[in-house]
């Protein structure tokens, strides 16, 4: 299958997008996937993989080819679809991603999916309040960023546009902006945890960490 091609897909469906440049991928990863699956009632996911994320340090990523095979294996999953479809539509940033994606598939529901991490810090993303305007967002709970996520700048400004759990299930046809906060079942891992990790062992084996 071509990694930069669009995921298959039928009309109608209820897609969640998952972006990031999955350096690496992990259980956490599938674990947010599988409660949006679950509890937004989606079709598919779409692991987005990104070139480079433009609000990180780029140097020493893993190529993208390697980092979409690595999500894949993490993945195993029918329903979690994993791409690097970025790379051909040559966007760089969130916005121009999804404009670029509801052109190509017009008839598809998308939801954008986050961890509650990211939400502390949405209103650093460029155009971020574009990018609620455009999808409807779901955010996944996670450990240690509850509070600082429901109190941060993007979360109060779209407070009014906060949907109820119970309504979850309705949110990939609702039109944006709306958002749900889901609580539940929360991952401890990270990219940056496992990064660290990973460097850590390599330098007391000896080995440099494909990391530096």
């Amino acid at each position: 299958m071509d990694w930069t091609a669009l995921p298959p897909h039928g009309p109608g469906q209820a897609i969640g997008l998952l972006g990031g440049s999955f350096n690496p991928a992990h259980a956490g990863h599938r674990h947010i996937s599988l409660i949006a699956l679950k509890r937004l009632k989606l079709d598919n996911i779409w692991w987005l993989v990104t070139p480079g994320n433009p609000l990180k340090d780029n140097d020493g990523l893993p190529p993208i080819d390697e980092r979409i095979a690595q999500a894949r294996r993490i993945a195993n999953h029918p329903r979690i679809k994993v791409t690097g479809i970025e790379a051909q539509l040559g966007t760089r940033f969130t916005a121009d991603t999804l404009t670029r994606l509801k052109r190509r598939a017009p008839s598809l529901h998308f939801v954008w999916l986050m961890g509650a991490d990211n939400l502390a810090g949405f209103h650093r993303w460029d155009r971020w309040r574009g990018i609620a305007e455009a999808l409807p967002i779901a955010v996944i709970d996670r450990p240690g960023y509850t509070q600082s996520a429901l109190t941060a700048t993007a979360a109060d400004a779209l407070v009014r546009f906060r949907i109820d759990e119970s309504d979850a299930p309705l949110l990939a046809r609702r039109e944006a902006p709306a958002w749900v906060f889901l609580f539940g079942p929360r991952s401890q891992l990270s990219s940056t945890a496992l990064r660290a990790s990973s460097a850590l062992m390599e330098r007391e084996n000896g080995v440099k960490s494909v990391y530096d």
